[in-house]
């Protein structure tokens, strides 16, 4: 794969091994929230796309443990959000059974599911030779998170090759602040950063870095795998990549205020009947940045206020039909969404300062001043008297040397386990007694061991709520005299050391 000299740097990165640690919890993001500012593009359409908006918020630090969120709700509709820290790679990835998931070892598995929103938080969150697969899945948001050097062969190998890849009837997915990277083309072993194919609609990928790459990314895998569309490109940069920035076969596409930088071999790819509107888009140090390559079949385009920064443009020829070096419109796209377009000589500099992980989310203002919005109200520790104390306890099971007693003494030395890696622990009280959540803490020495549980009312058996991990756990306020916290699912034998429970 041919490097520009200054470009070597970023392709002589080596791989990261990196040992990971295990667990999840709910927790309070350090330095993003879910979906700020909502999203944008095509996205927007067909309904929107919120994510996990509405449902509750985990903290996972292990692959395992994403998959353990999405297997532990109520059915695989129901809302999510998962804030990721840490490395997610091979060693901390493996399959989680249950009826709301349909997960495998070795990559993220978002497949035949709905609601998610998978965001980076704390110090960052890096999938490491690890890719993010979406499969007959819709409504999904990923944010703030850093995919690199996922390969299609050689070892080991993830999601096809692909960092981010959507297939079958996937709808609604908005990826935003994400950085997306290679370390080469596909000769050492790696595919593309961001493809669709097999009906996927109504994605949007915005303030993001694909680069250091032979494969931008592709909308469609074959002339005849036209049923992808609907798809926005704004705010990336695309550096040092080959080809495929993107490469569209059928479907309407909108590229808008992009940085393009270092595309070696070609960019936009408009082919098999597709249709491109590009607008304000900068073009710098580049080849063939539009038009149809690599075959006879034409794609159409819609050009308007782009920049052309030492562009340079082959001839014309049976298989090469670039658009330049004078490119003009052979089609129009009505665009349906409102968007507000930063001027185009500005483009580098915004987007320099607010495309990839860990820019704190920043977007531009429509003029290209960058612009941090305001978080998502998150939960926060209860507050008022932690009701467990003086209250009475029991469980099914206890570990020997262990009492259920130990769980609401108000000290985090002494600890409740169950005898093996699932059991249940309940507070209860003389009278009924009003709850809106509960704290789950472990001990330091065990702490992340807890992956699912429910929250039952102990009087009933009504499920409450169920998620992964410890943590505060908001409830929909119940008046019952026993709360029974359920451990369906752990990583080792679970040491509870409080489990607290408060009216507010």
């Amino acid at each position: 794969m041919r490097r520009p000299v200054a470009r070597r740097l970023y392709a002589a990165l080596a791989i990261l091994g990196v040992a990971a640690a295990t667990g999840m919890a709910v927790a309070v993001p350090e330095q993003a929230s879910a979906a700020v500012g909502g999203a944008t593009g095509y996205a927007t359409q067909n309904g929107g796309t919120t994510g996990g908006a509405g449902g509750q918020t985990v903290r996972a630090t292990t692959g395992t443990a994403i998959h353990a969120a999405l297997c532990s709700r109520a059915d695989s509709s129901t809302p999510i959000t998962i804030q990721v820290e840490g490395t997610i790679n091979h060693a901390n990835t493996g399959k989680v059974s249950g009826g709301s998931c349909n997960t495998a070892d070795g990559v993220i598995e978002l497949k035949q599911v709905s609601n998610v929103t998978i965001v980076g938080v704390g110090s960052g969150a890096v999938f490491d030779q690890l890719g993010i697969h979406i499969r007959e899945s819709r409504n999904i948001v990923i944010q703030n998170v850093t995919v690199k050097n996922v390969k299609k062969s050689g070892s080991p190998t993830s999601n096809g090759g692909d960092a981010i890849g959507m297939e079958s009837d996937v709808r609604n997915v908005w990826v935003d602040h994400a950085t997306l990277e290679a370390s080469g083309g596909e000769s050492e072993g790696f595919d593309g950063l961001f493809d669709m194919k097999d009906g996927t609609q109504y994605v949007t990928l915005s303030y993001s870095i694909l680069r250091d790459s032979g494969r931008g990314g592709l909308i469609g895998s074959s002339e005849s795998d036209v049923s992808n569309s609907y798809i926005t490109f704004h705010h990336n940069l695309y550096e040092n990549i080959d080809s495929r920035a993107p490469l569209l076969r059928g479907g309407t596409a909108h590229m808008y205020d992009n940085h393009y930088v270092g595309l070696n071999k070609s960019g936009i790819n408009s082919r098999a009947g597709a249709r491109a509107k590009v607008e304000n888009n900068y073009f710098e140090d580049s080849k063939d940045v539009l038009g149809t390559f690599y075959t006879d079949e034409l794609g159409y385009w819609q050009v308007a206020g782009n920049a052309f920064d030492n562009v340079t443009w082959t001839s014309p020829g049976t298989d090469n039909h670039p658009a330049g070096p004078n490119p003009q419109s052979t089609t129009t796209v009505a665009i349906p969404y409102a968007y507000t377009l930063d001027p185009v000589g500005c483009v580098p500099g915004i987007v320099s300062q607010t495309a990839g992980a860990g820019k704190e989310l920043r977007v531009s203002d429509g003029n290209c001043t960058p612009q941090t919005p305001s978080p998502t109200p998150t939960p926060t520790q209860p507050g008022g008297t932690n009701l467990s104390i003086g209250a009475g306890s029991d469980g099914s099971s206890k570990a020997d040397g262990t009492s259920y007693g130990n769980v609401r003494d108000g000290d985090l030395n002494t600890y409740w386990s169950p005898a093996g890696t699932t059991g249940s622990i309940s507070v209860k009280w003389g009278s009924p007694t009003a709850l809106s959540s509960v704290v789950i803490r472990e001990t330091a020495g065990a702490a992340g061991r807890i992956g699912s549980w429910r929250v039952l009312n102990g009087d009933t058996g009504a499920l409450l709520t169920s998620g992964s991990g410890a943590g505060t756990i908001s409830l929909p306020r119940t008046t019952l005299s026993k709360v029974t916290f359920q451990i369906t699912g752990a990583s080792g034998t679970p040491q509870v050391a409080e489990f607290e429970t408060y009216a507010g």
